[in-house]
């Protein structure tokens, strides 16, 4: 799918019902009504968008769209630019926890499926071999989410397909790094006999 246009006059990008988009952090919507909606008592023309997977539906006024980070998906050729950086051989190095969820909170709310990518890829690296917090394993699925849904459509094929190639390329990524070995348990280290 092509980038859509913006309008000239306006500045706003031009949606029409049945185009795919991406509303970040909750993920890929079909725009499925363009019309006035009264807001705050003005009339505005509006997107109303059914969020894919949680059938959540949200409403956004057109002139808001682009501050709130409403964009197209990605072209099938932009697919290839994911996997790539869904393969690199990088994480994030911060150790405070708290510090790099907040740093991967804000790739995901950038609307970027460059920095969801990078979130999804650092997080799954990051799991390899010892176990996420809470936090950030929802954090990690909520991104490779995210990265499945925008690919399955901008491939047109399904989202189990889309998940499996994802899912495989993460694989790919660790293949010939050896995990730590698992803790050793208390009652090793105790003669309790």
């Amino acid at each position: 799918m092509a980038t859509k246009k913006l309008n000239e006059k306006t500045k706003e990008p031009k949606f029409k019902v049945g185009d795919y988009v991406v509303y970040p952090i909750h993920g890929v919507g079909e725009v499925t009504e363009v019309a006035k909606k009264l807001i705050l008592g003005k009339k505005k023309d509006c997107y109303s968008l059914e969020i894919q997977g949680s059938k959540m539906k949200v409403s956004i006024p057109v002139d808001r769209a682009i501050d709130v980070g409403i964009r197209s998906i990605i072209d099938k050729k932009e697919i290839k630019k994911v996997l790539t950086l869904l393969k690199k051989d990088e994480v994030d190095t911060e150790e405070d926890w708290k510090v790099r969820y907040q740093n991967n909170m804000n790739k995901i709310k950038s609307g970027s499926i460059f920095e969801v990518a990078d979130v999804c890829r650092n997080l799954y690296r990051r799991a390899y071999g010892k176990e996420l917090s809470i936090m950030e394993r929802k954090l990690y699925e909520s991104a490779y989410n995210l990265v499945k849904m925008e690919i399955a459509l901008s491939k047109g094929v399904p989202q189990e397909e889309a998940g499996n190639i994802v899912s495989d390329v993460l694989a790919a990524s660790v293949q010939g790094i050896t995990p730590p070995p698992p803790p050793k348990d208390l009652d090793d280290d105790l003669d309790l006999e």
